[in-house]
């Protein structure tokens, strides 16, 4: 189970909360449900699949041929379809709750309300895209809606898979909705919980620290912002409480494996490397899928791995890096961590200390500029030998970039993050 997976929990605490998606949702109409709606905007009504046959089609503007698979008819059972649409969610059944909001954001197209509960319904479905799209409108109508807000936060900092941009613009979302003096206030934990999710993958500690303990204020028994505290203070490299805050974590079914794995690097930190390897293996019987046997070289061997990438760097790093050292270490110091502020984090791959080239040394160390690599961090960011090597060669690049004066923002552009 992938990181985000197990924090993909239940966002929604009451029922006018968002809800989370589910891990595998069944996208199929329910049998019993009849066809189309009559008179409905085909857009949120219908969708269209590439012709298979037998089935409805209608003409594209480039005369490509499609199928068209209507939804059911929503069963508002009485009352309005959005509130229909919220019912059905509740209960799980999202293709009903998708055709009730369809419904509703048909009627009537300019209610934010409506095209956010079909977001919610076809994230649930697993239909990423069209959820996107389903936001977006409902927050170009009112950027202040809080459902979209929480929903299209989840989806781009939970539910998809990670990159920069998407937990940006996923925290965005959360910080907007917590801003809002219109904000109910129970989605107000459901909110700082997503938004600690994203400041956590986009190594903003402290703010993830913040947002955490805004869940835990209001909810003091919520697993999942325990998490992402334990988290924020192993990245803040306050050890001690992260320790404590991990091991709190250890009877968690779905948070074990990674409290053993910190507990394990917590350990190691600490020299215990026995006790650490303890909880390194428990980790990996509990999530092998996240936690592989690394290809740990040996020193000796992640030395000339290293001695290898520096050779084959091109002519003008090998001139920048004269005078620099470049040394193989197992894992960052303390002390280097703590000389930034906020602390970098305990597993960075690689580091450049002094001033880049541009700037002068103030002779208070000799040499002045250095780097180094991290063998344990390294093999535990990989699964192969082969991405180990290449690995190595872009942590060099990385910190070469930094050597020249680039900044985290600048090698995160150039793909060297």
């Amino acid at each position: 189970m992938s990181r985000r997976g197990l924090l993909a929990v239940c966002l929604l605490l009451l029922a006018s909360c968002k809800r989370n998606p589910p891990a595998d949702a069944d996208a199929g109409t329910d049998a019993g449900v009849a066809a189309t709606a009559v008179g409905a905007d085909a857009g949120a009504l219908a969708e269209v699949l590439p012709d298979a046959g037998g089935s409805a089609s209608v003409k594209r503007p480039d005369d490509a041929v499609a199928e068209v698979r209507p939804l059911a008819v929503c069963d508002a059972r009485g009352g309005e379809p959005l509130d229909a649409a919220r019912d059905y969610y509740d209960a799980a059944h999202y293709a009903e709750a998708l055709s009730c909001a369809a419904q509703a954001a048909a009627l009537e197209p300019d209610l934010a309300a409506a095209h956010a509960e079909r977001g919610a319904a076809l994230a649930a479905l697993n239909r990423e895209p069209e959820a996107q799209l389903a936001y977006a409108r409902a927050l170009a109508i009112d950027p202040g809606d809080a459902d979209a807000l929480l929903g299209a936060a989840h989806l781009y900092a939970v539910q998809l898979p990670s990159t920069r941009e998407r937990d940006e613009l996923g925290a965005l979302y959360a910080e907007r909705g917590l801003s809002q003096p219109s904000t109910p206030p129970e989605l107000v934990p459901s909110l700082a919980l997503v938004a600690a999710m994203a400041f956590n993958d986009l190594g903003q500690a402290d703010q993830a620290l913040d947002r955490a303990a805004i869940v835990l204020a209001r909810e003091p028994g919520n697993h999942e912002a325990k998490y992402e505290k334990a988290l924020a203070l192993f990245e803040l490299c306050r050890f001690r409480e992260a320790k404590a805050a991990f091991a709190s974590l250890l009877k968690d079914k779905e948070r074990a494996a990674h409290a053993h794995q910190h507990l394990g690097l917590l350990l190691e930190r600490e020299g215990q490397w026995a006790r650490a390897d303890e909880h390194f293996q428990k980790a990996r019987a509990l999530e092998p899928g996240d936690f592989p046997p690394p290809p740990l070289p040996s020193p000796d061997e992640f030395k000339a791995q290293l001695t290898r990438a520096l050779a084959d760097l091109p002519a003008d790093m090998r001139r920048d890096l004269e005078g620099v050292p470049v040394a193989a270490e197992e894992i960052p110091s303390e002390d280097d961590l703590l000389a930034n502020q906020p602390p970098l984090s305990p597993t960075i791959l690689g580091l450049f200390r002094g001033p880049s080239l541009q700037e002068p040394c103030d002779g208070s160390e000799t040499p002045c500029r250095s780097v180094a690599l991290y063998r344990r961090n390294l093999a535990r960011a990989v699964r192969t030998p082969e991405e180990l090597r290449e690995q190595i060669r872009v942590t060099l690049l990385h910190e070469i970039g930094h050597l020249r004066g680039e900044d985290d923002e600048e090698l995160a552009a150039r793909g060297l993050e």
